[in-house]
């Protein structure tokens, strides 16, 4: 671990997220580990490694693993999408986690549903300090840069005033993207803000190594029959500006 200032890890479940981040830093230079490319350079004079989280749980909580043991980071910041949940969560708003909970962990009868076995609990939570200090460049972001966006893709996106949400974030091996499987998730869970399949793994693997870890979320859709958003241009025109700014406020500060 660093003994001076903190080596924060960047992670981003899609390329067009990262390379927004990428474009940030004067001095990358890449390394591939079990066929992932991290890239380690600076942000703002601030030590950094940017990579892909990979798709689904197990993915994700190896890289995680491997940002913390093999590039000895001191805290975590993930940004990446997710499908909106909550009551009023739509699209391009921002959902910043508090905790984290696999959906699909099921190891009843032995256990409590959801409860992640050997731990006695089924909800993670973020790191206050490092989500308190996201927030603030979360509620910056939103001040400046939907603006920023153009006319047409604020309202293509309906992107007049989104909002920042706080909660529970939730996360399983299934892409949800029917109304079924929504109204399934909202009854079971109804606290949870959006749906991904990332979060609670790196949640977990913090939580046994002690690394502090914030999560934040652009909604891209709402998870149902009625997602129509064009995606590619969602990432490419909302979410990656978002993501890139995201870094560039939190690590300015």
């Amino acid at each position: 671990m660093s003994t001076t200032a903190p080596r924060t890890a960047i992670v981003s479940a899609l390329h067009d997220e990262l390379a927004s981040v990428l474009a940030l830093m004067p001095d990358e230079h890449r390394q591939t580990v079990a066929g992932r490319e991290f890239w380690v350079g600076h942000l703002h004079g601030q030590d950094v490694v940017a990579v892909l989280s990979g798709i689904g749980k197990v993915a994700a909580a190896t890289t995680a693993t491997l940002l913390i043991q093999r590039f000895g980071v001191d805290r975590m910041v993930f940004t990446g999408v997710a499908g909106g949940l909550g009551a009023g969560v739509n699209v391009g708003d921002v959902v910043l986690a508090r905790q984290f909970l696999q959906h699909d962990m099921d190891a009843s009868p032995l256990f409590p549903r959801h409860e992640v076995p050997g731990y006695g609990r089924a909800r993670f939570g973020a790191d206050a300090a490092l989500t308190d200090a996201l927030e603030l460049a979360c509620d910056r972001m939103l001040r400046t840069l939907p603006q920023q966006l153009g006319a047409e893709t604020v309202a293509v996106f309906g992107l007049h005033t989104p909002r920042l949400h706080q909660g529970l974030l939730i996360s399983g091996d299934r892409f949800v993207a029917t109304t079924l499987e929504s109204q399934t998730l909202q009854r079971d869970l109804p606290e949870a803000l959006a749906v991904e399949m990332e979060g609670a793994a790196f949640a977990q693997v913090c939580h046994d190594f002690g690394v502090p870890l914030a999560v934040v979320r652009t909604i891209s859709d709402r998870a149902d029959d009625a997602a129509h958003v064009d995606f590619p241009r969602f990432l490419r025109e909302v979410a990656s500006r978002y993501s890139g700014a995201l870094m560039d406020t939190l690590l300015r500060a």
